[in-house]
């Protein structure tokens, strides 16, 4: 299930977002990027619709997805 993010508390939002980052330990390719870049990039994607966050009953969890990955 899409969870919209306006809907999601602002300081909820940015856990969730910290989280995702700090757990994928994503690869920003070569150029290193702050955690505070990483979340503007993230809050970028979120806006523009490229990433969505998903909730899944299944796992009881939530995760940042890409759109092009939900089916």
């Amino acid at each position: 299930m899409i969870i919209p993010w306006q809907q999601i508390d602002p300081d909820t939002l940015d856990n969730l977002i910290k989280e995702f980052i700090l757990r994928e330990g994503t690869d920003y390719g070569e150029q290193d990027y702050s955690l505070e870049q990483k979340i503007t990039q993230v809050q970028r994607q979120l806006k523009s619709g490229k990433v969505a966050i998903v909730f899944s009953e299944l796992h009881e969890s939530v995760d940042i997805r890409d759109v092009n990955s939900l089916s």
